[in-house]
C-alpha cells in the first residue's frame, strides 16, 4: 500500500504513544487511590467489586464493538478521539464526587472512553506500518503506554507521600494531565478506507473446537480474576493495624509502583517466551502462579511478603495478559481470527464484572481472606483445564 512503510507513517507511532504516555501517567494517579477514595466516601468491598468489575466489563466488551465500527465505516479517528474525550472530561467529576455513588457513575464512564477508543487506535498503529516492523511499531507504542504508567504511579506516591497532598488535589492534578493527551491525535495522519459492509459475529459455535475450549477456559480464569482493587485494599487493611494513617495508605501506592514496574519489565521476555515454549506453557504457569499469589495474600499479611506478592502480581499480568490473545490468535483460522479475538474478548468482559462481585460479597460477608482464596482456586482450575483439555 503507497505510503504504508516502516519510516513514511511512523510518525503515527510516536504520536499515539506520546497521546498514550500522557493519558497514563493521568489515570495511574487515579488507580492506586481509588479503592482508598471509595472507602472514604463510604463504600465497602462489596462496592469496589461493583465499580471496578463494571469498569473493566465495559472496557472489554466496547473494544470488540468499537473495533467493528471502525471498519465499517472506514475512518478510525473519530472513535480514537471521542474515546481519548470522555475519558479526559470524565477525570474532572473525580475530585468532586462527595459519596460513592458519584464514583459508580463517573468510573465506568472513563472506562467507556477506553473501551471506545483502544481497538481503532491499535489498527491505525498496525495500518501505519508494513507487516515485518509492525511488532516493533507496538513495542515502540507500548513502551511510552508503559512509562506513562509508571510514573503516573510514581507522581501520586509523590504527591501524597512526599509533598503531603490529600486525594482531591492529586485528582484535579490527574485530570489536568488527561488533557495533554488530546491534541497529538489532530496530526495523525488516517489511511482513506472505503465502508465495508460487515456483520459484528460473536458466536462459539463458529470458532473451532480447541478454540472453545480455551476461550471457556480463560473465562473461568477470569472469573477469580477480580479487580486490582482488592489487592490494595488488602495491603491497606493490614498496614492500617501496623502503622499511621498516612503511612499506612502510602505503602499500598508503593506497592502498586512496584506492580507497574515488574509487570513493564516482564512483559516483552514473556511474549519472547512464549514464542520458544509455546503459550499454553506459558499460561500453565501464569495460572497457577496467580493461584499461588492470591493464596499468599490470604495467608501472609506481612510488608515482607506483600513485596513479593505484588512483584508476582505483575509478573502474573506479564505472563497472562499478551499471551491469552496471541492463544486465542493461534486457535483461530485467518478467515474467523475477528470473530475469534470477539468472542474471546467479549466472553473476557462478561466475566469481569461477575469476579470483581463475588469477591466484594466474600470480602463483606466472610472476610478478606475468602476473596483471595476464591480467586486462588479459580487460578488452579484454570491452569488443570488448560493441562487437561488442550492438546
Amino acid at each position: 500500500m503507497e505510503g504504508k512503510t516502516s519510516v513514511g507513517m511512523s510518525i503515527n507511532i510516536i504520536l499515539l504513544g506520546i497521546v498514550s504516555f500522557f493519558t497514563d501517567v493521568s489515570s495511574e494517579m487515579i488507580t492506586p487511590i481509588l479503592p482508598m477514595l471509595i472507602i472514604i466516601l463510604g463504600g465497602n468491598a462489596l462496592i469496589i467489586g461493583v465499580i471496578g468489575g463494571l469498569g473493566d466489563s465495559i472496557t472489554s466488551i466496547l473494544q470488540v464493538f468499537s473495533g467493528h465500527w471502525s471498519d465499517k465505516y472506514g475512518k478510525r479517528k473519530p472513535f480514537i478521539y471521542s474515546g481519548y474525550i470522555i475519558s479526559a472530561v470524565s477525570k474532572l467529576f473525580l475530585p468532586l464526587s462527595t459519596m460513592w455513588q458519584h464514583l459508580m457513575i463517573i468510573r465506568p464512564l472513563e472506562r467507556v472512553g477506553k473501551g471506545i477508543r483502544t481497538a481503532p487506535r491499535d489498527a491505525v498503529i498496525a495500518d501505519s506500518v508494513v507487516s515485518e516492523v509492525r511488532g516493533k511499531a507496538f513495542g515502540f507504542h507500548r513502551a511510552f503506554d508503559t512509562s506513562g504508567a509508571i510514573l503516573g504511579s510514581v507522581l501520586v506516591l509523590v504527591l501524597y507521600w512526599l509533598l503531603g497532598l490529600e486525594f482531591t488535589p492529586i485528582l484535579w492534578i490527574s485530570a489536568i494531565v488527561a488533557f495533554f493527551a488530546l491534541p497529538p491525535i489532530y496530526f495523525v495522519r488516517e489511511e482513506v478506507r472505503k465502508p465495508q459492509r460487515l456483520t459484528l459475529k460473536i458466536s462459539l459455535r463458529a470458532l473451532p473446537r480447541r478454540l472453545r475450549l480455551f476461550v471457556l477456559i480463560a473465562t473461568a480464569f477470569a472469573l477469580g480474576n477480580f479487580t486490582y482493587m482488592f489487592f490494595i485494599t488488602r495491603a491497606q487493611e493490614i498496614f492500617a493495624q501496623l502503622f499511621a494513617e498516612k503511612m499506612a495508605k502510602a505503602i499500598p501506592i508503593l506497592l502498586y509502583v512496584l506492580f507497574n514496574i515488574v509487570y513493564t519489565l516482564f512483559s516483552i521476555p514473556s511474549g519472547i517466551l512464549s514464542d520458544k515454549i509455546g503459550r499454553k506453557n506459558v499460561l500453565l504457569l501464569g495460572y497457577s502462579l496467580f493461584g499461588v499469589t492470591c493464596l499468599g495474600f490470604a495467608l501472609l499479611p506481612s510488608l515482607t511478603s506483600f513485596l513479593i506478592l505484588f512483584c508476582l502480581y505483575g509478573l502474573v499480568y506479564a505472563l497472562v495478559d499478551g499471551t491469552q490473545r496471541a492463544f486465542a490468535s493461534d486457535l483461530s483460522s485467518e478467515e474467523l481470527r475477528g470473530t475469534a479475538l470477539g468472542t474471546f474478548h467479549t466472553s473476557i468482559g462478561l466475566a469481569t464484572l461477575p469476579a470483581s462481585i463475588i469477591a466484594g460479597i466474600l470480602w463483606q460477608h466472610i472476610g478478606s481472606s475468602a476473596t483471595f482464596i476464591y480467586g486462588s482456586i479459580l487460578g488452579f482450575t484454570a491452569s488443570m483445564l488448560l493441562r487437561i483439555c488442550i492438546k
